[in-house]
């Protein structure tokens, strides 16, 4: 017989190394890749929060020279009809009610200096976004406060907490006490149609609503007009003044008489905002949380349904289903869902959820809405269905192999105390399953967070009123439209009529998404490890 080759250690027989580099060099790649897009996200998100300091640029404009406030964003370089390379930099100056421009590019060439005014401040407004200036008096019950004046910091301070105080109490007019007797009208004149309520009587309970209905709309006129009755008049760079109402003035931050710490403290103040804060100005300013509550909501919701089918049908698979041509055709039919593009996915949920269940919903359930829809129009439930029939395949596939990894002699030795096969899968197979199970679901998850496509379609809007569930009854609203992370994320860089001012929100809500799916994965693997110490096996 010839002799075997024998192995060698050394030298070239070792023909396996390189394709081992190759591979090592190859996930060293993909992981670095990953770290650094992570890593952009990270600096860039939180680099929009921190204040920076305000600059006052002269710029020379012919034999003229321009006073230019604002603060550096970026810098780029170009080649000039010479085709000699010339820097710019890019300045936010904000005033959008001045001028169109936030943004500017200013040649490096064309500046003649720059200097750090001490009076320079950020006003942070409800309307027009930023304002950049210098105080010039601030006007408070019709007294006059220069911004010379030692008491004109705690005096501004004080107008500004006031107002913020007063805007909750009108919030909460408009949106509550108001938003209740608008449906109380709404179902008063189903009430109506449907002739459960005589005309007459009808008419005296409309006639007390709109009372209280006037008396609401009056008392948060009452709170504008006394908001409106002090403000803050300052100037912009180029000598300009503008008295702004308290109503409008959201906060006044003064980052050149500002030490580290100061600004940091502003840094966490504007994260806190951008969490708790209805999006405002296009989206461009304000915060996000009817997008993290929507995003959170949804995925929860899309867990919730997409667990027990993927279980049950994985089951059946693995555990009754004759092994056969037919079930290795289902197989390879769930597999390919998973790459069927997603907004096919979008399309079937909004014909079949949206216009067909949604629809037949309304005609049996809310027929006196009609031709309102209620389930028939695009919504939190259906978008969350929607994505878990996408998830689906992930769930049932991951459910298969953590069903077919329980060693047989756990089953054999179920079966051989008496248990029923049934009986041997619930009380035995499942619990040391569900570590992989709950993988599956973490996946499914992670993937559904992180869709956009599909949502377009059966649910997700721009800006939503309303949220998914609040305070009012039935206080679970499964038929409202949401935000998204993920949609305000294409909204901001894609829709934004100003898309300079968007960046930041750009990468703040990115950065924001990705520790929302971070931290609902950690929690479900936290999850997932306490229970496989708890059903941990052995074979036999």
């Amino acid at each position: 017989m010839p002799s075997r080759k024998q192995f060698a250690t050394t030298g070239r027989s070792r023909k396996g190394e390189p394709l081992v580099w190759l591979t090592a060099a190859g996930l060293a790649i993909g992981v670095t890749m990953a770290l650094g897009l992570f890593l952009l996200i990270l600096v860039k998100g939180a680099a929009s929060f921190w204040p920076k300091r305000i600059e006052l640029f002269e710029i020379r404009k012919g034999d003229t020279t321009e006073l230019i406030a604002g603060f550096e964003t970026q810098s780029r370089t170009r080649k000039d009809a010479d085709g000699k390379e010339v820097r710019e930099i890019q300045v936010f100056r904000g005033n959008k009610d001045f001028s169109n421009d936030t943004f500017l590019y200013i040649d490096a060439r064309d500046i003649v200096s720059r200097s750090l005014p001490e009076d320079g401040i950020l006003i942070e407004r409800l309307t027009y976004g930023p304002a950049i200036g210098e105080p010039v008096a601030l006007l408070v019950d019709g007294e006059r406060i220069g911004a010379d004046d030692g008491a004109f910091r705690e005096a501004l301070g004080s107008v500004i907490g006031k107002s913020g105080e007063t805007r909750e109490k009108v919030l909460h007019i408009e949106r509550k006490q108001i938003g209740k007797i608008s449906l109380a009208m709404e179902e008063l004149s189903r009430a109506e149609k449907a002739g459960r309520m005589t005309p007459e009587a009808a008419a005296g309970e409309r006639a007390a609503l709109q009372a209280e209905f006037d008396k609401l709309k009056a008392k948060a006129s009452e709170l504008d007009e006394s908001m409106a009755a002090n403000s803050l008049i300052y100037k912009i760079s180029d000598g300009r003044e503008k008295t702004l109402p308290s109503d409008q003035l959201l906060g006044v931050f003064s980052p050149n008489r500002t030490g580290f710490f100061g600004r940091l403290g502003e840094s966490l103040r504007r994260a806190w905002h951008f969490l708790v804060e209805e999006p405002r100005e296009a989206n461009t300013e304000g915060g996000v949380f009817p997008a993290i509550f929507g995003t959170v909501v949804m995925t929860l919701v899309m867990s919730f349904f997409v667990t027990p089918f993927g279980v049950i049908a994985a089951i059946y698979l693995r555990e009754y289903a004759k092994q056969g041509a037919m079930v290795r055709i289902v197989r390879i039919c769930v597999n390919n869902l998973a790459g069927v593009p997603s907004i096919v996915f979008g399309v079937f949920g909004l014909a079949f959820f949206v216009y067909f269940v949604g629809a037949n919903i309304d005609q049996t359930f809310f027929s006196e809405k009609l031709p309102t829809p209620t389930f028939g129009t695009p919504g939190i439930l259906w978008a969350s269905l929607t994505l878990a029939l996408l998830t689906l395949p992930v769930v049932i596939v991951a459910t298969e192999e953590a069903l077919s990894a329980v060693p047989r002699g756990v089953r054999e030795a179920a079966l051989a105390c008496g248990a029923s096969k049934w009986q041997a899968i619930q009380r035995v197979v499942l619990p040391a399953s569900l570590p992989g199970i709950l993988t599956g679901v973490i996946l499914a998850m992670a993937r559904g967070a992180g869709e956009v496509a599909p949502l377009m379609l059966v649910g997700v809007v721009k800006l939503a009123p309303s949220l998914p569930i609040d305070d009012v009854a039935p206080f679970i609203h499964a038929e409202r439209k949401f935000m998204h992370l993920g949609f305000h994320i294409y909204d901001l860089g894609f829709q934004s009529p100003d898309a300079e001012a968007a960046k930041p929100m750009v990468y703040a809500t990115a950065l924001l998404l990705i520790i929302v799916v971070v931290t609902l994965n950690l929690t479900a693997i936290t999850i997932r490890n306490r229970l496989r110490k708890r059903y941990a096996v052995s074979s036999f």
